[in-house]
């Protein structure tokens, strides 16, 4: 038996039994960055273990039989950009993001001509706590240099330190600031709410997580205790939210709609060919529904979004939303301790709407200063930080997703 097919035979079993179930499906943009097989040393057999999976599970069919094996960099070009090979830490970063866990000190960075940028901090993580702040820059981590290196690089040094004292040395505004932190286990809390006028609701969701669902059902109870009755109205707020995991999406879905398809994905291989559907009961008994979006809601946020619209249970407004609409699954490469993030099949919406490289329409358009003054921290803040004009408006947006679910 030849290497392929020994890889086709023992290979097909452990991709569907842990890619669809223990590692689960993706839909989200945390990790988009080029490919990086050609980064990597490959024996032959690993080589052949690539080549086969995206040979019989990548979305489209490529005329892979060409390809020198020992060029990964042809191959790659041929390759969706949330398509990559996933080293230990990043596949161990996907576990905790999709488990609502996280362990580090609680910063989100991107790559910022050729600096390591922190862009958010948690809440409550040990980066929030030391006052480190979007826009700083990365300059020394326990006073090894990290100008000009890679996310890769300052994420094992972080890593590296366990949980002992890490010294962060950040630059800004042209001044470098030295603070001490300590790793520990984050919560990723991806749901939070507030009650709003007339018995209406906040629902904001900032990703879709194993623990999103049972969130949403506990924030929408806690909700309802604090009105005293049923919630007259619901707005879910998936503006900046980038995804997570499909199952999530779906299950979150369900939780407003009696009946109809949520989403179906299609793609080559049998597995990546669903179709989800709406089991009876609306958390909501029909109470009107106002969802918000913007250009970074993606995926998983979208399948919400487009889930709610085209089966006529809410009122999107914002602006377009991302268009991000792939799925990818986790296949696991050699022992299982790194992996091949793949995209495997598209998803469309109950209409049969493909919103890749489109994203989702609102139904109204809303402009972005009046997203602004409508904007998460304000509305959590409470209703006295918010203009009076701008939460009217919300309020009639309800109304118009009520006389939407009259008309249908």
């Amino acid at each position: 038996m030849n290497t392929f097919n020994h890889i086709k035979q023992s290979i097909v079993s452990s991709y569907q039994n842990l890619a669809l179930i223990v590692f689960g499906i993706l839909l989200c943009l945390c990790f988009i960055t080029p490919p990086s097989f050609a980064k990597q040393q490959f024996n032959q057999e690993q080589v052949d273990e690539i080549l086969f999976h995206i040979h019989a599970y990548y979305v489209e069919d490529l005329p892979l039989s060409n390809i020198d094996k020992h060029n990964f960099d042809k191959l790659l070009t041929q390759l969706d950009p949330y398509s990559k090979y996933l080293s230990e830490t990043e596949l161990e970063a996907i576990f905790s993001a999709a488990n609502g866990r996280y362990t580090g000190i609680g910063i989100e960075v991107e790559i910022i001509a050729n600096h390591v940028v922190i862009i958010n901090t948690l809440p409550g993580s040990p980066a929030d706590l030391a006052g480190l702040e979007g826009g700083d820059k990365l300059v020394a981590i326990n006073n090894n240099n990290v100008a000009n290196k890679d996310i890769e690089y300052v994420s094992k040094l972080l890593k590296k330190s366990e949980y002992s004292t890490i010294n962060i040395t950040v630059e800004r505004q042209a001044h470098q600031l030295t603070l001490a932190l300590r790793r520990q286990e984050i919560s990723l809390e991806s749901v939070s709410s507030q009650m709003l006028s007339n018995g209406n609701g906040y629902l904001s969701l900032s990703s879709f997580n194993n623990n999103s669902y049972h969130d949403v059902a506990r924030h929408l109870n806690k909700l309802a205790l604090k009105h005293g009755a049923a919630l007259n109205g619901l707005v879910i707020d998936l503006r900046d939210n980038p995804g997570g995991t499909l199952t999530s999406a779906v299950a979150i879905s369900d939780l407003f709609l009696n009946a109809g398809t949520i989403v179906s994905t299609k793609g080559r291989f049998y597995d990546a060919n669903q179709h989800f559907t709406a089991q009876s009961g609306d958390v909501l008994n029909g109470a009107p529904v106002v969802v918000m979006i913007n250009g970074n809601s993606a995926s998983a946020a979208e399948i919400l979004a487009g889930a709610l619209q085209d089966n006529h249970r809410a009122l999107v407004v914002g602006t377009p939303s991302y268009g991000k609409g792939s799925v990818q699954s986790l296949i696991p490469i050699g022992n299982g301790t790194t992996a091949l993030k793949l995209t495997t099949a598209r998803y469309f919406t109950p209409s049969g709407r493909s919103i890749e490289g489109t994203g989702i329409s609102p139904d109204i358009t809303l402009t972005n200063q009046v997203l602004s003054h409508l904007s998460k921290s304000a509305i959590m803040a409470g209703e006295q930080t918010v203009k009076n004009k701008q939460l009217a408006r919300l309020d009639s947006h309800i109304l118009n997703a009520k006389k939407l679910l009259k008309n249908h």
